[in-house]
């Protein structure tokens, strides 16, 4: 079998005032032809001539020459900026008029630090100590420079080119390793948070000094931790990998103005959060036509294994120097951006508002707050009756969770939820509320009052928490509360997750008793054929539909379409957001059983209820239309 050696070629300079000497270094180092027996002579004495290295030594050189110090520092700094480095230098000691050899050399390191040099002497004008003094300060060592004395040996030129130019190349090669080992991240090979710091500062100190503008995307990936945790890191990685290959094929040279390639950055700073340098950009809707390409592009269904993933990125984007004129700024108010692009909705982005600076100053104070609103005895709640449509009996109550602040005032729970969910809070939260309806309950049942049923709102997080069930027998038996008095209201959103998971939950609670409602039914896309699968008690229309009724037949006809799939799965209903008597007709019309709503009572504060039930009040007598409810004794 005929097998090809592969061939390295170096790059040699020759900087020497005598041309002969360029002629002699070319006849050394520069094989004519194939039969140039005096070079294989030299060779075979260099590696050994048994093992055939002579003629098949793999390297081969291309040399260049300058007469002076001057034009062989251009040519140096040419080959750079070509991409086609020298490796090896043999520079002369003396070349008057111009530069010395030790004044050449030091501006060739100031240009090319990696380049190898030899010092060509037939004179003692330095001692090696007052060469290294000259060249490196009061360092010890200096092993990118040999002397070599005039006149030289044919055989010390050939065997120096060789060392020195395979040194030159082993030193870029673990050079190049430890680069990518430091800058570039190992799992996706995108630079890393160090190198995209270093190259956003490069680029917005050019921008400062031409007033330029360039943006920034910080990207996140949407419920990322979710499937990290759910099956494993192994499969996290995998998608965070293909999400990064995506996100790269996605930009193009078209979204700079200085249409390089290199110009665009897209980094990972850690985690499954991602960014992308746009360093010029005529217009900052530009910005907006990139990131939208992004979402389109990621958002493309995600095969591993058998997992099937639809994963979305939020993006938020910071247009600099208007949004900030240093590295550290700049990042905060593009993460920022991010997070109000996450809260608006999945496969969003946001440009950066000043405003959003207030935002999230409140949203820290309520954050900071609420953790010590259980202790400070700030919750509590209020309770909203439900109402049999066709008898007006009261048959049950939402608890409703409400927040009195010492410094914030009356914080609405549509504010506070979603933080207490993000910063990990409505776990505590969450056993607050449902120990403290479940008692409220008893005592109204100790005392003989007619309460049938207590519907507590429970998060994704708080229900799928390992130990939910466990807290919820707990806090029944504490209290001594009937199970079957108590319904558990989780969202529809809930059954995106582990269908598994979810559905021994479920059982769970059934096989005790307790009640389980999808509220806000309708608005989560959930899956039907799971829906059917699921031990579920009651579905909550969510107001939205309920609200729509008064405008249009949309929203009748997916209300009418809930009532006639509840019934034929032997699930009850309940209709929220009940506000005035046209809502209610079309309900009874379609013979909707339950409902709640201001038409009939807003929540109330359990003193309120109480004396409510204390008056032997069972039903609810509907006013009409514009009128506010009254209650009469059944």
């Amino acid at each position: 079998m005929n097998t090809q050696k592969k061939t390295s070629t170096y790059r040699i300079i020759v900087i020497d005032d005598n041309t002969a000497i360029h002629e002699d270094f070319k006849k050394i180092l520069v094989k004519e032809t194939e039969t140039d027996n005096e070079l294989e002579d030299m060779e075979s004495l260099l590696f050994g001539s048994d093992t055939d290295q002579a003629r098949d030594s793999g390297i081969r050189f291309e040399i260049d020459y300058a007469t002076q110090g001057q034009e062989g520092l251009e040519m140096v700094r040419k080959a750079n900026e070509e991409k086609k480095p020298f490796s090896l230098a043999f520079v002369d000691g003396r070349m008057p008029p111009g530069w010395d050899g030790i004044e050449t050399i030091n501006h060739l390191w100031k240009e090319s630090p990696d380049l190898q040099v030899v010092l060509c002497t037939a004179y003692a004008d330095y001692s090696w100590q007052e060469i290294q003094k000259i060249l490196l300060g009061d360092s010890d060592t200096l092993d990118s420079l040999l002397i070599l004395k005039k006149p030289f040996d044919n055989v010390e030129v050939l065997q120096m080119a060789h060392a020195l130019t395979r040194k030159w190349e082993l030193n870029r090669e673990i050079k190049g390793r430890l680069n990518q080992l430091a800058f570039y991240d190992h799992l996706t090979g995108l630079p890393n948070r160090a190198l995209f710091l270093k190259r956003l500062k490069g680029t917005m100190d050019y921008h400062l000094r031409h007033q330029h503008k360039g943006a920034l995307l910080f990207i996140d990936l949407d419920n990322f931790k979710r499937i990290n945790d759910t099956l494993g890191h192994s499969v996290g990685d995998s998608l965070l990998k293909i999400m990064a290959e995506r996100l790269v094929n996605s930009l193009r040279v078209s979204d700079t103005i200085s249409r390089s390639v290199k110009d665009r950055t897209a980094a990972r700073l850690g985690g499954d959060e991602f960014t992308v340098l746009l360093p010029e950009i005529d217009d900052e809707d530009r910005a907006a036509v990139v990131s939208r390409r992004i979402v389109e592009h990621m958002t493309n269904p995600v095969f591993i294994g058998e997992n099937e993933f639809m994963v979305t990125p939020s993006i938020g984007i910071a247009i600099f120097p208007d949004d900030g004129d240093n590295v550290e700024v700049l990042l905060k108010n593009a993460d920022l951006a991010m997070y109000f692009a996450k809260r608006s909705g999945q496969g969003n982005f946001k440009y950066y508002q000043d405003s959003m600076n207030d935002a999230a100053l409140k949203r820290l104070t309520i954050e900071n707050q609420l953790r010590q609103a259980i202790d400070r005895d700030e919750l509590h709640l209020h309770y909203q009756p439900q109402v049999d449509l066709s008898s007006g009996h009261l048959i049950g109550m939402e608890a409703l969770l409400r927040w009195d602040n010492h410094e914030l005032g009356s914080v609405s729970p549509v504010e506070f939820i979603p933080i207490a969910e993000e910063c990990g809070l409505i776990i505590g939260i969450g056993e607050w509320v449902m120990r403290t309806a479940c008692a409220q309950v008893q005592k109204w049942l100790q005392r003989g009052l007619p309460v049938k049923r207590i519907a507590v709102n429970v998060s994704v997080k708080q229900f799928i928490h390992p130990d939910f069930v466990g807290m919820v027998e707990k806090i029944l038996e504490e209290t001594g509360m009937p199970p079957d008095h108590l319904e558990v209201e989780i969202t529809e959103s809930l059954f995106a997750q582990n269908t598994d998971k979810i559905s021994h939950i479920l059982n769970a609670l059934r096989s005790k008793d307790i009640h389980v409602a999808v509220d806000d039914f309708g608005t989560g896309y959930s899956s039907l054929s799971r829906l059917k699968e699921m031990p579920i008690d009651c579905l909550k229309i969510d107001r939205s539909f309920v609200c729509g009724v008064e405008s249009g037949t949309n929203d009748k006809s997916i209300i009418s379409a809930i009532m006639s799939m509840a019934r034929g799965m032997g699930i009850r209903v309940i209709a929220e957001g009940v506000d005035n008597d046209e809502q209610l007709n079309f309900l009874l019309d379609k013979h909707c059983r339950e409902a709640q709503g201001f038409f009939f009572s807003r929540p109330m504060p359990p003193e309120k209820v109480e004396a409510m039930l204390k008056k032997g009040i069972r039903k609810i007598k509907f006013p009409p239309a514009g009128g506010n409810p009254t209650e009469s004794v059944n």
